[in-house]
């Protein structure tokens, strides 16, 4: 007999004796499969895997479906994957591109040299059911990246072979399936037909790839219109190709000749006319008093408040702010969650009678002495500190409910300048590896909760799920109510938040369930060529969380 493993799954807490070179599937097949219908992918010592990858030593394993924000990654990337197959050997010529999420899908665009008609669709989706109804085995391959670049050369991939090369790396990997071959950072299926649940639907000028419901994958998600935020992201796509800036690849190209300061100065100009252009706005509504900004974690909000205050300023309009965070209900009328854990998250949270009386009050004049919320002992303290609205002064509210009707509901709205604020990655790692915009945010909130808030890479990454429920939640439903987007993310931001963010996810042990994510991040992080950030501005929407802004916080 062979020498054999031991593994331990940790999906029934059980372990077994394998022979060594067992498949992570084999292994399913035995410990799992009973208990967890509709695997899709693994975690072996922590890290995201394909069922195909094989033990040769002693493993802890986890198997993973698409409640888990890995499986479902994993699904997607397979679905692009089948995709892809389908469109080459439908439009062999044809460029497709999978772009960023919106309304619950993922945006593509396909270059035909004509427009996209709902026939090519039907046989784009016909192909596809076919490779998926096939079964067909999706295999992963390690070579020398020049002989993987070679392979993408020769099929026309110019995006993943300016992403090799500028990655430096010894080896690479890529996925295949018959003829069809293609490059994926994370994990994928191990078979074409384990993405049975998808859809195709006309979209603009391209089409919606639509994914399983995370919560009930037995159903697509309801495709939720996102009119304002798609024109956000097609913007800068669109100057992005005017600076021929479509990928990663080109990104570190430019970086690596040189041209990182040049990259740095128009993006940082970009963002200050986009804040320039929001105050305009501001000011020919003429009759908005209140501005309310809103947007998820770590978008950069509070910076871009303190930005639009001196634009309006600018405009001879004074800027007085208040903040939600002042206005929680006390402690122990707090609202609890599911869990029976106070819900801070909730609008409830919020003494609302308190908040609306106090802002009638500032809308007629009036003076009022506004409460500062002690977040030790979880009551509100009444320190002497009054407000009052003059002719020339504007509100500035900022937080997550600020969009939220319910927030202001006796309000009239031609009071009211609505702005939602997030991190719009608009840039891909290549044509078909789309960049989630929560990695934008995460790598952010990581630096920023260990640099000033005495949080490891750990603790964040453990709290990002609730965070996440709680924006899915209360922000997102209501981000089409706003007047004004704005996009925070900053073209060059991966290759600064590089360098922070390595050494603090690599204290992640390697033990623990948020070294997936950790892992994960690292080896993201690594297609990106590195800048060093003295020539960021001090005013620059990054120093919120790298520190050295000229803003006091």
């Amino acid at each position: 007999m062979g020498k054999t493993i031991r593994v331990f799954c940790v999906n029934t807490g059980e372990h077994a004796l394998f022979p060594m070179g067992t498949s992570a599937f084999e292994v399913y097949q035995q410990m799992a499969a009973k208990v967890l219908p509709g695997v899709i992918a693994a975690r072996v010592n922590n890290k995201t895997v394909s069922l195909k990858y094989e033990l040769y030593n002693p493993k802890q394993i986890e198997f993973i479906d698409l409640n888990s924000s890995s499986g479902m990654r994993a699904y997607v990337r397979t679905l692009t994957f089948v995709l892809s197959a389908a469109i080459s050997e439908l439009y062999p010529n044809g460029v497709f591109r999978l772009e960023h999420p919106v309304s619950k899908g993922y945006f593509c665009e396909l270059e035909l040299g004509r427009p996209l008609k709902p026939k090519d669709l039907e046989a784009i989706k016909m192909r596809m059911q076919e490779l998926i109804d096939a079964d067909n085995d999706i295999d992963y391959y390690r070579d020398e990246t020049p002989v993987v670049i070679e392979m993408f050369r020769e099929r026309g991939r110019k995006d993943i072979v300016d992403l090799l090369e500028s990655k430096g790396a010894l080896y690479s990997d890529y996925w295949k399936m018959g003829w069809h071959i293609d490059y994926y950072y994370g994990a994928l299926a191990m078979s074409t037909g384990a993405v049975t649940l998808f859809d195709l639907k006309p979209y603009f000028n391209g089409f919606l790839l639509q994914i399983p419901d995370r919560k009930n994958p037995t159903k697509l998600e309801d495709i939720v219109p996102q009119h304002k935020m798609l024109g956000v992201f097609n913007e800068f796509l669109r100057w992005n190709r005017i600076m021929s800036l479509t990928t990663v690849g080109d990104l570190n190209k430019l970086c690596l000749s040189g041209e990182s300061t040049h990259l740095i100065n128009v993006s940082e100009s970009l963002q200050e006319k986009k804040i320039a252009q929001i105050a305009d706005q501001i000011q020919q509504q003429q009759t908005a008093r209140i501005i309310l900004i809103s947007g998820p974690s770590s978008s950069g909000k509070t910076t871009f408040a303190k930005r639009l205050s001196i634009q309006l300023m600018v405009l001879g309009i004074k800027p007085v702010a208040l903040s939600l965070d002042d206005y929680f209900k006390e402690r122990e009328d707090t609202p609890l969650d599911e869990n029976g854990q106070y819900d801070f998250e909730s609008l409830y949270a919020l003494d609302l009678d308190l908040f609306n009386s106090q802002l009638k009050a500032l809308l007629k004049g009036e003076t009022v002495e506004t409460p500062t919320f002690n977040f030790t002992t979880g009551s509100k303290e009444y320190k002497g500190n009054t407000l009052k609205l003059n002719p020339n002064n504007v509100l500035i509210l900022e937080g997550i409910h600020a969009l939220n009707p319910a927030l202001l509901p006796g309000i009239k709205p031609e009071l009211l300048f609505k702005v939602y604020v997030s991190a719009l990655t608009s840039i891909s790692l290549d044509y078909h590896n789309w960049i989630p915009t929560t990695d934008n945010r995460l790598l952010r909130r990581i630096i920023r909760d260990f640099r000033y808030r005495g949080y490891s890479a750990q603790d964040t990454i453990s709290r990002w799920e609730s965070v996440r429920d709680g924006e899915e939640k209360w922000i997102f439903p209501y981000q089409e109510n706003a007047d004004a987007m704005f996009n925070s993310a900053l073209l060059f931001e991966f290759s600064v938040l590089r360098s922070y963010a390595e050494p603090i996810l690599r204290q992640v042990p390697q033990r623990c369930p948020e070294y997936t994510e950790a892992h994960r991040l690292l080896r993201f992080l690594e297609f990106f060529v590195p800048i060093s950030d003295p020539e960021i501005p001090k005013t620059s929407l990054l120093r919120e969380f790298l520190g050295g802004s000229s803003f006091r916080y």
